[in-house]
């Protein structure tokens, strides 16, 4: 049931992401994947600061936190 709501929380983190980052996007599907691989980046990175999310709150701003470090980071390679 884990898995689940980290992919669902992921869903919530890229579509706030791409909302955030405004440009040309990657479309919805596009910004889902990347919003659910930014948020294990998200995790790991706050991790690594020593910061952890408790909530479900918590964990949508980390995951989008995540999320837009990955665009930002995929955008600035393009």
């Amino acid at each position: 049931m884990g898995l689940v709501v980290q992919i669902l929380i992921g869903i919530i983190a890229g579509w706030l992401a791409g909302k955030i980052m405004r440009g040309t996007g990657y479309g919805l599907l596009g910004d889902l994947v990347l919003g659910i691989i930014g948020s294990l980046l998200g995790g790991f990175v706050f991790g690594l600061l020593g910061l952890h999310a408790y909530s479900l709150i918590g964990s949508i701003i980390v995951a989008t936190g995540g999320a837009i470090l990955l665009l930002y980071l995929i955008r600035y390679i393009r």
